[in-house]
């Protein structure tokens, strides 16, 4: 079904772990391979049955960027560069930022360019100790896209995001959560062990909750604090009419673990 990208199913399909396939690239993303990332994703965003996605690499890198071989075949009169963003990048940003399923990056290796920022665009990373990010647009003479001029300046703010964008330095991943861009980072021996405890949790949690978390936080970019407070209050009565709610509260009150549906 996919050629460059890899499903592996957990949890009888309530975990969805995509892993970049081009392992002799370093993952470099290629035209196939962001068409068959995006159309997973919205698949699974879409699937009831599904309840997290993780987005991991094969091989010794997460994503080297952008696949520069296919780009020099673009055609710079003909504003390809511009087209290729709009019909690949941007779609998958989109779907992404828009899933209805917490979207996990699980980053074992470089994560460099656009393949930083597909990390950065996810809820949150989880990380190796050995791996780096680098947003490296700037050395081949382009700016941050993937919804990296958006993104990077509110996960570090405006003075590191230039510093990093400007410079490319390649930020280990230790230091890449102490300025925000990384949730937690696990040893490389504990990596699988770590980030699957967490994947677990996430599968078998109050699915629409995320959900709803995920829409006020997007929300919360553009919205005053009236508005964010208003907007709060419309989406906490929506997560208050769910199944997974009501078995929230009997589960606290007969002091059980809840057994929630995603519903």
């Amino acid at each position: 079904m996919y050629s460059q990208i890899e499903i592996d199913s957990q949890f009888d399909g309530k975990l969805q772990l995509i892993y970049l396939n081009q392992p002799d690239s370093y993952n470099s993303l290629t035209e196939v391979m962001l068409r068959e990332l995006r159309n997973s994703v919205h698949k699974f965003s879409n699937d009831d049955n599904v309840r997290c996605i993780a987005i991991a690499g094969k091989g010794k890198a997460f994503c080297a960027g952008q696949n520069l071989k296919e780009a020099l075949g673009f055609d710079e009169d003909d504003r390809t560069i511009q087209r290729f963003v709009i019909e690949y990048y941007n779609p998958l940003v989109l779907e992404i930022v828009k899933c209805k399923k917490p979207v996990i990056a699980l980053v074992n290796g470089p994560a460099v360019g656009a393949g930083a920022m597909l990390a950065s665009i996810c809820d949150f990373t989880l990380a190796t100790e050995n791996s780096y990010f680098s947003f490296a647009f700037a050395n081949i003479g382009l700016i941050p896209d993937t919804a990296g001029t958006y993104y990077l300046p509110k996960l570090v703010g405006r003075q590191l995001a230039s510093y990093l964008s400007f410079t490319g330095k390649k930020v280990p991943a230790t230091e890449a959560k102490k300025i925000g861009l990384v949730a937690d980072v696990f040893s490389d021996s504990e990596f699988v062990e770590k980030s699957m405890e967490v994947l677990t949790q996430l599968s078998h949690a109050a699915t629409t909750a995320l959900y709803l978390t995920k829409k006020a936080f997007n929300k919360s970019y553009s919205f005053t604090l009236s508005e964010q407070l208003d907007y709060e209050s419309i989406i906490q009565q929506d997560a208050a009419e769910t199944e997974d709610f009501k078995e929230g509260v009997a589960a606290f009150i007969e002091k059980r673990l809840p057994n929630y549906k995603g519903k």
